[in-house]
């Protein structure tokens, strides 16, 4: 299986993230549910602290793929939904290490979107993926 990165020619470069992933080769699809930040007895941590929330729903992803088998090069697609845009802007110095600490230096198709609300309480983003498993041989 093979992941490559997709950018049209004469396009600038995008800033943390791919404009299309191409999948070829075959593997298996997972599908993460969106993540927000809590923990294994699913306590919302970070009350607040955006990067701490961010930081915890990227783990919660990330911990998803790995029981699947993955690592972060398999996420072909990624969508954070955010309750404050200017949050996530005002701190893209810290969510940009976090990510780094958790991913890697691959970037997905990645879409954010700010959204009105949260169903979980206390969320203030919420995190979904698509990753291409390989196949096992």
């Amino acid at each position: 299986m093979q992941i490559d990165p997709i950018q049209p020619p004469g396009w600038e470069a995008p800033k943390g993230y791919s404009n299309g992933m191409l999948v070829t080769g075959g593997g298996s699809m997972l599908f993460i549910a969106g993540q927000v930040a809590w923990d294994a007895q699913q306590q919302i941590v970070g009350e607040g602290d955006f990067v701490r929330q961010f930081t915890q729903a990227l783990e919660n992803v990330a911990s998803v793929l790995t029981e699947a088998g993955g690592r972060p090069e398999h996420v072909v697609r990624m969508t954070l939904y955010l309750t404050d845009c200017a949050a996530y802007l005002d701190h893209q110095k810290e969510v940009g290490a976090a990510y780094r600490s958790i991913m890697g230096k691959h970037f997905p198709a990645m879409s954010a979107v700010q959204v009105a609300a949260l169903i979980e309480p206390g969320a203030l983003l919420e995190i979904e993926a698509t990753a291409v498993l390989p196949v096992s041989e």
